[in-house]
C-alpha cells in the first residue's frame, strides 16, 4: 500500500521540499542577500560562500526530512546546516569567520528554532500551539534580524551602531510588524497543522473502510488508475468455499460461540490471500469467494486455504468445501446510486458455486477449465449434478 501512504503522509521528496523552503533555506537565503549586498556586486557568486549555505540548507533538509528518529531528531537537525556551513567556511576563512555577526545568528537561530521544535514534541498538548507560535515568530524575524546585522555593518564610524538603529522610528516599526506578522504566521500554521492531521485521520479512517471494500490489492491499483473499477469483461478464476454443516451446527451454538468461529475462519482465509493475493475476496457468512487474475494461482490458494480452513474448523468438528472455475466475467463497481459495490458477475461465478457445493469437506474440486488452465487435465475427475445446468459438469479433484 505505499502508493497510499504516501498519499497520506507524504513523499520523501514532498517532506523534503517542505523542510527546506519552510525551514532550512530560509535563513541561509537570508544570509546570501546579506552578502551580496554587502560585497556590492555579482561576485559573491564566484565565492564559495553561496554555494556552501545552499549546500548547509539541502543537507538539513534531507536530515531533518527523515523518518528515522521522527520529531526528536529537531534539535540536532536545526544545527546541522550551521555546522555544514561552519565547516566548510572556516576552513577558507580561519578564525575571521566567527568575527561576522550573521554567522553566530546562523547558529543562534539553528538553536532557538531546534530547542523549539524539540520541547513542542515533548510538551503537553496543551502547550504545544503556544510553542509553535513562538517557533514562527522566531523565524519570521530572521529577516529582521539580517536587516538590523546589515545597518550595524553599514553605519557611519564613530557612532554607536545599535543605538542609531533603534533610534529610528521605521527600525522599530519593522520590529513590531515582524513580530506580530510571526505571531499571525504560527497562528496560520497552527490552523492549517490542525487541519491538515484532522484530513489525514480521515483519510486513514476512509483508506481502512476502502480496504474493506475493495481489498488492499485492488484499492492500489484503483489509486494508480481510476478505471480499473470500470465495468468490463475479463476472464477471470473465482474460488468459493464454504463450510459444510454450518446452519445445524449454528442451531446448538450461542451467537458469540458463532461469531467466535467465524472470525477465526475468516482470519485463516485471509491469511492465506496473503501468500496468493487474489484481485478481490470477500466473506459471506460462511462462505468464502475469491477472484484471481488465473487458474494456477486460484488452484495454488485454494490449496491453502484448504488447509487454513481445516485447523480453524477443526476444534468445531467441521470442513469446508471448495469450487474453482475459469472463465469470463463482468467486473466493476455496480449498483444503484447511492450504494455501489465491485463485484463480478457471470454465469463463471455460478458455476464455481455450483461446483463448491458437490466438494465435500477437504475436498478440491476444479472445472475442466480450471483444471485445463492450471495443467491438471488427467487428474482424477467425476461428473456432477448441479443445479440450473442442462448437464452433468466434469469436474477434477485436485
Amino acid at each position: 500500500m505505499r502508493r497510499l501512504d504516501t498519499a497520506i503522509e507524504g513523499s520523501p521528496r514532498t517532506r523534503f521540499f517542505l523542510e527546506l523552503f519552510g525551514n532550512s533555506a530560509i535563513f541561509p537565503i537570508a544570509n546570501a542577500v546579506l552578502e551580496l549586498l554587502l560585497e556590492e556586486g555579482f561576485a559573491y557568486f564566484r565565492d564559495p560562500d553561496f554555494y556552501a549555505l545552499m549546500l548547509a540548507a539541502v543537507v538539513q533538509a534531507r536530515f531533518l526530512a527523515r523518518d528515522a528518529g521522527g520529531p526528536r531528531r529537531a534539535f540536532v537537525g536545526n544545527l546541522v546546516g550551521p555546522a555544514v556551513y561552519t565547516a566548510i567556511e572556516a576552513a577558507i576563512e580561519g578564525s575571521r569567520f566567527f568575527t561576522a555577526p550573521h554567522h553566530i545568528a546562523y547558529w543562534g537561530f539553528g538553536l532557538a528554532i531546534g530547542a523549539l521544535q524539540q520541547v513542542r514534541h515533548d510538551a503537553p498538548p496543551r502547550y504545544r500551539s503556544a510553542l509553535l507560535v513562538a517557533e514562527n515568530v522566531v523565524r519570521s524575524s530572521i529577516l529582521f534580524t539580517m536587516y538590523a546585522i546589515f545597518e550595524v555593518l553599514t553605519a557611519p564610524a564613530g557612532k554607536d551602531p545599535v543605538r542609531t538603529f533603534f533610534d529610528d522610528p521605521s527600525h522599530v516599526f519593522i520590529a513590531w510588524s515582524v513580530t506580530l506578522l510571526g505571531v499571525v504566521a504560527g497562528l496560520s500554521a497552527l490552523t492549517s497543522g490542525r487541519y491538515l492531521a484532522m484530513l489525514r485521520d480521515v483519510s486513514r479512517q476512509l483508506r481502512v473502510y476502502s480496504e474493506w471494500f475493495f481489498g488492499r490489492p485492488l484499492l492500489e491499483q484503483a489509486m494508480g488508475d481510476p478505471s480499473r473499477l470500470a465495468l468490463a469483461r475479463r476472464e477471470r478464476a473465482i474460488v468459493f468455499m464454504d463450510v459444510r454443516g454450518f446452519t445445524r451446527w449454528s442451531e446448538g451454538q450461542a451467537p458469540e460461540a458463532v461469531v467466535e468461529a467465524l472470525n477465526a475462519y475468516y482470519v485463516a482465509a485471509e491469511a492465506a490471500f496473503e501468500r496468493h493475493v487474489p484481485v478481490r475476496f470477500k466473506f459471506n457468512a460462511d462462505e468464502v469467494m475469491a477472484v484471481f487474475a488465473d487458474a494456477p494461482e486460484a488452484v495454488t490458494a485454494a490449496r491453502d486455504l484448504a488447509q487454513a480452513a481445516a485447523k480453524a474448523l477443526a476444534p468445531h468438528g467441521l470442513g469446508a468445501g471448495i469450487g474453482v472455475h475459469f472463465g469470463p466475467v463482468v467486473e466493476g463497481v455496480m449498483g444503484a446510486r447511492e450504494v455501489k459495490a465491485y463485484d463480478v458477475l457471470g454465469d463463471t461465478v455460478n458455476t464455481a458455486k455450483r461446483i463448491e457445493g458437490a466438494a465435500a469437506a477437504g475436498e478440491i474440486l476444479l472445472s475442466d477449465a480450471a483444471a485445463a488452465r492450471a495443467g491438471l487435465r488427467g487428474a482424477a475427475t467425476r461428473s456432477i449434478a448441479a443445479k440450473g445446468k442442462s448437464a452433468p459438469l466434469e469436474v477434477t479433484v485436485a
